[in-house]
């Protein structure tokens, strides 16, 4: 009986094994993300027990790997001469909390796709490009964020809203240029930020409210003045343009900065401190507010005085009272309390002002030194036109560099035609190559300089990594030219509809991850910009391709601030690309771009163009004759490209046509946010069967792994 019970004991025991040889201690997506993550940091030997092919991390205690139960906690790897990347499957690492890959030399871009639930990220010390990712702005738990000594350029995306967790911060030792973000002012848990030796520019006023005990700004390009409430705090701001002198005073009425309870009063309490301290019994306006009150009075006084007596040298009393019923142009409620006491000599002269929005009503500057009798200060209307700056982080150029660069805009350096004007190939004495687009002079006429001059400012604080970058502008004898990084690879149209028997197709993964970074190009311009950015010509000719296919999204904010651009995209009704609503109304929303970015990935999908007169009548439109067949297996393998010759994951390519309905709906309400639509393509890539039947080597791709795993398409 014994021996019964010891064979029965042993089968058991067996099975135990074998089962758990096949399903292990570690949950199976999370085991899955490891293995991703160490075939793409190149199957370094120094990860003892790591394996990209199987094994299970927690049972076998992986090096560096924490779990919890049946899920992976903690990944800390720093200092272990680490290459590569990070893989694309860390979103999936939902109970992971720390992550330090610090001290390595890891490169290439912070992936989009980062762990969701992080308290704590540290990536210090390696080789990042880029920026940092827009996910982090949804790590509500994040408490610690390191991503000092890399090589991060791209401006800070104002992304740091709900981060009120966040109590330490490390971007130094990076190229970050820009103002910082306002989405600073709600860190409200901030006790350590580290911001030297970078770019920065502006000033260091969001940052006035935080509870900062360290800060470090040293080494920056900032200006303005150091806040009051810094006194007290561990500050080092050396290497600065820091205005010199004391601060100005706050305008009229501007109540008293309160110091953040945390910050040491330093000693030396002032009187506004002591008022903010004693429960609001005073008025809580400083000396120096009231000096400025003293002053507007005086002011205000000295201009009201001058128009009464000019007015009564040239008018009758009744006739000053008949204009004195004419309304003024309107105020905002601030100006209301200012121009209160010259209301009546203003509206004497209210159908000489402009009253567009250009316009400053308030008084001009008094030279103390003239008399109010002088010539200059005459009854002439007072018209001052707000100034407009040319932009300083992009470069000007002249027409006669433009013309040289592009042999005089030639036929054979033209690149191609949009709505907005032709684009030509320029290439410079330093062998720089770049792409300059003439804006056609019926979108922007020659009078409006400043329109461009201002759009250009606009457009020049547009940077990510899948949007197309401005690197300069010429604006000179009435012509109006931009000019943009040139991508080698062409437009996306191109590939899909300009091919010769030369050219090898873009295989599915490539289709899948031009979709995913020109939806990462509209999730910035519609959910990080502020305010939000309406593309309203999404395209395929709009998608540029880098050497590495990765995509680019061009004429991003073009058609928002061109005065004229309704009109140029009105020549392209038809083309398919547009939404119904803005074929009825004109009228372009974020969910019209959701639709055309629908259209674009029906065209991956499909390799037909988004209207084709060439095709039989129920298939010209691509839209109409796709929709209906979009969740049918079968149908769905007949409409795919025959140019990809059946190399594909069945699974995968459902999975994007799911996509695609919930874009190209009728109703705009329905269409997802693009948020979404990047979050249900990330899902796509990390669930892909990624078998070597589907991996292939694209055109102007170089193959450098026989591992798909290798092939990351998540840029």
């Amino acid at each position: 009986m014994m021996e019964i019970w010891r064979r029965v004991h042993l089968v058991v025991t067996v099975i135990f094994c074998i089962l758990r040889c096949i399903n292990g201690d570690t949950d199976p997506n999370d085991a899955s993300a490891l293995r991703v993550m160490y075939s793409s940091l190149g199957s370094p030997g120094q990860l003892s027990q790591w394996n990209s092919n199987g094994g299970d991390p927690c049972g076998e205690s992986w090096k560096g790997v924490t779990c919890s139960g049946s899920r992976v906690t903690e990944i800390k790897l720093s200092g272990l001469q680490l290459s590569g990347s990070m893989g694309y499957q860390l979103s999936s690492l939902t109970a992971l909390t720390n992550l330090d890959l610090s001290n390595n030399n890891l490169a290439g871009g912070i992936p989009y796709g980062l762990p969701p639930n992080l308290t704590q990220l540290n990536l210090a010390n390696n080789q990042f490009t880029g920026e940092i990712p827009y996910s982090i702005s949804l790590m509500t738990k994040l408490t610690y964020l390191n991503v000092a000594h890399n090589q991060l350029q791209n401006q800070l995306n104002d992304m740091f809203e709900k981060l009120s967790s966040l109590s330490t911060l490390d971007i130094s030792f990076n190229q970050l240029p820009g103002n910082l973000p306002e989405s600073f002012s709600n860190l409200s848990s901030m006790n350590s930020m580290y911001l030297q030796n970078n770019q920065f520019t502006g000033t260091i006023d969001v940052l006035a409210d935080l509870p900062l005990k360290n800060l470090n700004v040293a080494n920056n390009h900032f200006t303005g003045w150091i806040p009051e409430q810094f006194k007290g705090i561990d500050l080092q701001m050396e290497g600065n343009n820091w205005n010199s002198g004391p601060a100005p005073p706050p305008p009229p009425g501007t109540p008293p900065a309160h110091r953040n309870p945390s910050h040491k009063s330093g000693g030396n309490n002032s009187p506004s401190d002591s008022d903010a301290d004693s429960g609001g019994k005073k008025s809580g306006i400083g000396g120096g507010g009231i000096a400025g009150i003293i002053i507007s009075i005086l002011v205000v006084g000295g201009v009201l005085a001058f128009f009464l007596v000019k007015k009564r040298s040239k008018r009758s009393s009744t006739d000053i009272e008949k204009l004195d019923n004419q309304p003024l142009a309107p105020l905002s409620s601030n100006e209301v309390q200012e121009m209160k006491s010259i209301q009546t000599s203003s509206t004497a002269n209210a159908k000489t002002f402009d009253t567009s929005a250009s316009i400053n009503l308030r008084p001009p500057p008094i030279d103390r030194h003239k008399s109010f009798d002088d010539d200059d200060f005459s009854n002439r209307p007072i018209v001052v036109k707000k100034p407009v700056t040319a932009p300083t982080n992009v470069e000007s150029y002249s027409i006669a560099d433009l013309q040289i660069a592009t042999g005089s805009f030639s036929i054979d350096n033209l690149l191609g035609e949009g709505s907005f004007g032709r684009v030509y190939r320029a290439q410079f004495d330093d062998g720089k190559v770049l792409a300059v687009k003439k804006i056609d002079s019926s979108t922007l006429t020659s009078d409006m300089t400043d329109d461009f001059i201002e759009m250009v400012s606009k457009i020049s604080e547009l940077h990510h990594p899948n949007v197309t970058e401005l690197v300069g502008y010429c604006s000179e004898h009435g012509q109006h030219l931009l000019v943009y990084e040139f991508h080698k690879n062409g437009s996306l149209h191109d590939f899909l509809h300009l091919s010769d028997e030369y050219s090898k197709p873009l295989i599915w993964n490539s289709r899948v991850k031009i979709a995913l970074g020109t939806a990462r190009a509209l999730e910035y311009l519609h959910e990080v910009c502020s305010p939000s950015t309406v593309h309203k010509n999404i395209k395929s000719a709009n998608i540029l391709l880098d050497t590495e296919l990765n995509p680019h999204l061009s004429d991003c904010g073009l058609a928002s601030f061109l005065p004229n651009a309704d009109q140029a995209l009105n020549h392209d009704a038809g083309s398919g690309y547009g939404a119904p609503e803005v074929a009825m109304s004109g009228q372009y929303t974020l969910k019209s771009d959701v639709y055309s970015f629908g259209v674009v990935m029906l065209e991956l999908l499909t390799g037909r163009k988004p209207f084709d007169s060439a095709r039989p009548r129920s298939e010209q439109s691509l839209v109409r004759w796709a929709t209906p067949q979009l969740h049918d297996i079968d149908a769905l393998s007949k409409m795919v490209d025959p140019a990809l010759k059946g190399l594909y994951p069945v699974k995968s390519l459902s999975r994007f046509a799911d996509v695609i309905a919930l874009c190209v709906q009728p109703e705009p309400e329905f269409r997802p946010p693009m948020s979404e639509v990047v979050q249900a393509l990330v899902r796509l890539v990390q669930r892909a069967n990624m078998s070597k039947r589907t991996i292939g080597n694209d055109q102007g791709t170089p193959r450098q792994s026989d591992n798909p795993d290798a092939h990351d398409y998540m840029s």
